[in-house]
């Protein structure tokens, strides 16, 4: 019998790409990163892509967890967790270290090795330290495994709130009067440093802001009015990172802008304003996300000050080096001056953080924001680019 004559096997239809979401972490933002992740997965688009959750346990483990975005919400004031969701309580998910292989295994003592197939992208949607910080990304780049979102020097720039100024200024961009205190300097002379807190103090006024100077969704921040209550912020400050920031307090109104990877290079969206909650003292992380303190989008500006805000925020997303998505956040001083405070390369992602709203009132929704997000990862390498 001919070739001719052999029956015809159906051609196998494209594989859809494999995204694997990847969320939790050890830093003290696990839980809005569960959160995160659960609008993300929600908003994925299942018939153009494949799924796979993989969180990251408080004490570092990689748990394989169950797909259901809806018991990663925040209930009663509570924040959920990755043990909330994984599949076991010992079996851990093991990413390659060979580039020539995107193949995720999962293993349990005493259990053989199980293939998880191939993944083609990583969303990595993990704040803070060991996650958005440069960490999770140097191993994504050592395995060999396209990303979304800023590589490790720029993650790690975005993380760290001293260098990501130091780079700013450098490229002009103004920032306000801050102070680091570094963990050796206060090992090694406490008075010393607490006299620098005060000269900073004598300059530039009460109140002062102290803040870990590797930590985001405000957590460890606190205002502080005069001298009494400076030792108890610094202890809660030192309590997420043994490195803290002083800053001076800016007056002004809270202006901020996202920025997203387009085919074409990053635009900058709709900006929005953060008016002073009510019910806090700034804009913490219960006004962000326990009490959903509203922004408004878009922020009340004039034409010229909005094309300025959204000029700025992507020339802060060239100085970092960024790719993807960023929040920048600025100051619009009493003088019309903006100052940039700081930016997030994996800003608030969830369907009421600014971030989605600013693009959602600039006609790019939550689920076309996240498939761009993983379009442009798809897009680029790993390695020096």
């Amino acid at each position: 019998m001919s070739s001719e004559n052999l029956p015809q096997s159906p051609e196998q239809p494209p594989r859809k790409p494999r995204v694997a979401v990847v969320f939790g972490g050890r830093s003290s933002e696990h839980g809005i990163s569960v959160v995160t992740a659960g609008a993300v997965l929600k908003a994925i688009d299942r018939t153009r892509y494949d799924v796979l959750p993989i969180g990251i346990t408080q004490d570092g483990r990689w748990a394989l967890t169950a797909d259901e975005p809806e018991r990663m919400a925040i209930t009663d004031r509570r924040t959920p967790s990755v043990d909330d969701l994984a599949e076991s309580t010992e079996g851990g998910v093991v990413l390659p270290v060979d580039p020539a292989s995107r193949e995720v295994v999962y293993s349990e003592p005493g259990s053989v090795p199980k293939a998880l197939g191939e993944v083609d992208v990583v969303f990595p949607v993990l704040h803070g330290p060991y996650g958005e910080d440069g960490t999770l990304q140097g191993l994504l780049e050592l395995s060999g495994v396209p990303y979304v979102g800023s590589g490790v020097l720029s993650s790690a720039v975005g993380q760290d709130k001293e260098y990501m100024k130091r780079v700013f200024e450098s490229f002009g961009l103004k920032v306000g009067p801050y102070l680091v205190i570094r963990p050796r300097e206060w090992e090694r002379d406490e008075t010393g440093a607490r006299r620098r807190i005060a000269d900073f103090a004598g300059e530039h006024g009460w109140p002062l802001f102290v803040k870990p100077a590797r930590a985001g969704s405000s957590i460890g921040i606190t205002k502080v009015d005069d001298f009494s209550g400076l030792d108890e912020a610094i202890a809660e400050a030192r309590r997420h990172d043994p490195k803290i920031l002083i800053e001076a307090a800016l007056r002004g109104r809270e202006i901020e802008c996202g920025v997203l990877e387009f085919e074409d290079g990053p635009r900058a969206s709709v900006p929005a304003e953060i008016p002073p909650p009510d019910a806090h003292a700034y804009y913490d992380f219960e006004a962000k996300y326990i009490d959903s303190t509203p922004g408004v989008v878009p922020a009340p500006l004039t034409a010229e000050e909005t094309a300025e805000v959204q000029r700025l925020a992507v020339a802060a997303f060239d100085a970092a080096s960024c790719e993807g998505l960023v929040r920048a956040d600025f100051f619009l001083t009493e003088d019309g001056e903006f100052v940039i405070n700081e930016i997030n390369t994996m800003p608030g992602f969830t369907p009421i953080s600014m971030y989605p709203q600013m693009w959602q009132a600039g006609g790019v929704g939550y689920p076309e924001l996240v498939d761009r997000l993983i379009q442009a990862a798809l897009r680029r390498s790993t390695g020096l680019r």
